[in-house]
């Protein structure tokens, strides 16, 4: 189970094959050769990166 970098909540939603949504903090995760990617959903609907707030091994999976 995956946890989210940035608040550790577990309740995230699955909103495609590798995408979650954290309902807690509002980020969008993306999981790619075991490593979280972290976006901030616009008002436009487009992602913005945070991927430089986090260090890789918060963000590493397992």
């Amino acid at each position: 189970m995956i946890t989210c970098p940035n608040c550790q909540s577990k309740e995230l939603g699955k909103i495609g094959t590798t995408q979650y949504y954290c309902w807690n903090c509002f980020i969008e995760l993306s999981i790619e050769e075991n490593i979280i990617s972290v976006h901030q959903v616009e008002e436009d609907g487009s992602l913005s990166s945070l991927n430089d707030l986090f260090e890789e091994e918060k963000r590493r999976m397992g």
